[in-house]
C-alpha cells in the first residue's frame, strides 16, 4: 500500500486532492512508476504531528537525516525582504532556540534563509520537488541541506515550484514545530497565513514586536494584539 501511495504521489505531482481521490476510487497504479525516497502516511517515521492536519500530507518526498522529524521542532517564519531589524531578531531567535530544538522553516529567500543558516540541526519544508533549487539565489545552503540536514516536500522529484503550492505547503511547516516563531510580517502574506494554520492546530505562537511606525512588522504587531507571545530573548534561552 506504500508504494501505492508513492506512486500515486508521483502520478499526480503531488497535488493532495487528485491523490485522495484516486484513493477513494481505488484507482490501479502502473508499477513501472519508478518509486522515489520517501516515507508515506503509513509509516512509523511519519510525524505525529501531521496527523493532526485537515489535510495530512499522503507522502513525503525527502534528502537527508530522516531522523530529525522525531526531534523536539520549532518553526521559524517571517519575510522575505527582511529589515535590518528583522534579519537580526531572527539570529537572535534562532541562536536562543537551537541547541533545544530542530528549527523548521521553508527555504526562501530571507527569514527562511537565516534561520536555516543560524540553526545546528534544521529542516526545510519545501514547494517543489526536493531535487530543485529554489530560489536559486539559496543554492549553497540547498547543497549543505540535502548533504547535512533534511528536506521535505509532498511534490516529488522534478515537479517545479508554482505559486499556489507554497500556501498549502505552509500548513506542514505550521504543524511540525511545537512552537511558531514570527520574526517579520506585513499585514498580508504568506507568513500570516502559517501563523493562522497554527492557531487551527493550537501551536504557541511567539512573536517579534516592531516599532508602530514599521510597516514590515504590522503584522506582527497585529498578532501581539490579537494574543500572540511577545518574544523575549532571555525567555526563549530557556524555553
Amino acid at each position: 500500500m506504500r508504494n501505492i501511495l508513492i506512486r500515486l504521489a508521483i502520478k499526480y505531482n503531488g497535488d493532495y486532492f487528485r491523490i485522495q481521490k484516486a484513493i477513494t476510487a481505488k484507482e490501479k497504479v502502473d508499477r513501472n512508476i519508478e518509486l522515489q525516497k520517501a516515507i508515506t502516511i503509513l509509516d512509523e517515521e511519519y510525524p505525529e504531528e501531521l496527523l493532526e492536519l485537515r489535510y495530512p500530507p499522503y507522502v513525503l518526498f525527502y534528502e537527508g537525516n530522516i531522523e530529525l522529524l522525531k526531534r523536539r521542532k520549532c518553526s521559524v517564519v517571517g519575510s522575505r525582504n527582511p529589515s535590518a531589524y528583522g534579519g537580526e531578531a531572527t539570529r537572535q531567535v534562532v541562536d536562543c532556540l537551537k541547541d533545544k530544538y530542530v528549527i523548521v522553516s521553508g527555504m526562501a529567500k530571507g527569514i527562511d534563509r537565516l534561520a536555516h543558516c543560524e540553526a545546528i540541526n534544521t529542516i526545510g519544508v519545501l514547494g517543489n520537488g526536493v531535487n530543485i533549487t529554489y530560489p536559486y539565489s539559496n543554492r549553497d545552503i540547498y547543497r549543505y541541506m540535502r548533504e547535512k540536514q533534511l528536506l521535505i516536500s509532498e511534490y516529488p522529484a522534478d515537479v517545479k515550484p508554482e505559486k499556489y503550492h507554497f500556501p498549502f505547503r505552509n500548513r506542514i511547516i505550521a504543524a511540525l514545530g511545537e512552537k511558531i516563531i514570527v520574526t517579520q510580517a506585513g499585514l498580508k502574506s504568506g507568513t500570516m497565513l502559517t501563523v493562522n494554520e497554527a492557531l487551527n492546530l493550537n501551536r504557541e505562537i511567539y512573536v517579534v514586536p516592531y516599532r508602530l511606525t514599521d510597516k514590515e512588522g504590522a503584522g506582527c504587531n497585529k498578532l501581539i494584539s490579537q494574543g500572540a507571545n511577545v518574544v523575549q530573548w532571555a525567555e526563549s534561552k530557556n524555553n
